[in-house]
């Protein structure tokens, strides 16, 4: 069971949430999170995945131009990702940068290629994505280890494991 982490980091703020997103999926057997940023992922990508968990820095209130560019280029895929999971988690610069407007955008396309969007759990913090300020300190990669493995649970959940 594939679930694709996809981001764009310019600082490297957001790989580093990235990453502690697939430690989560780890967690879960049968799980093995393909991480992947907006320069690497492929149409192939996309669609071997059983979900999908994408995060962006905050930029004008939204996603990087390049994470929507991906949402954009793979259009034609829309019906095929019908069903599956998908998450969203922001980083920016300032507390009060923005990061649930980003998280909202990266939800709409998904909620337009008809996945299923799986917010942080209950035990992290129970909104719409897992978010920082900055470099995420130690309390954030749990949050988002805990996102990350929601999302395997539910993925193995929808495909009756």
């Amino acid at each position: 069971m594939k679930i694709l982490v996809l981001y764009h980091s310019r600082s490297g703020n957001t790989r580093k949430l990235a990453d502690a997103f697939v430690q989560g999926v780890f967690t879960v057997d049968g799980a093995e999170p393909l991480l992947k940023s907006t320069t690497e992922v492929t149409e192939e990508d996309f669609l071997a995945s059983e979900a999908v968990i994408a995060g962006s820095p905050v930029y004008f209130g939204t996603m990087a131009a390049e994470l929507k560019k991906v949402f954009d280029d793979f259009i034609s895929t829309r019906r095929k990702m019908e069903g599956k999971p998908g998450a969203a988690f922001a980083t920016s610069a300032d507390a009060s940068g923005g990061k649930e407007t980003t998280i909202i955008s990266i939800i709409q396309a998904m909620l337009i290629y008809g996945m299923i969007i799986v917010g942080d759990p209950m035990d992290a913090t129970g909104h719409y994505g897992t978010s920082c300020a900055g470099a995420p300190d130690e309390k954030t990669l749990e949050n988002a280890r805990r996102h990350g493995k929601h999302v395997a649970e539910i993925t193995r959940k929808l495909r009756g494991q």
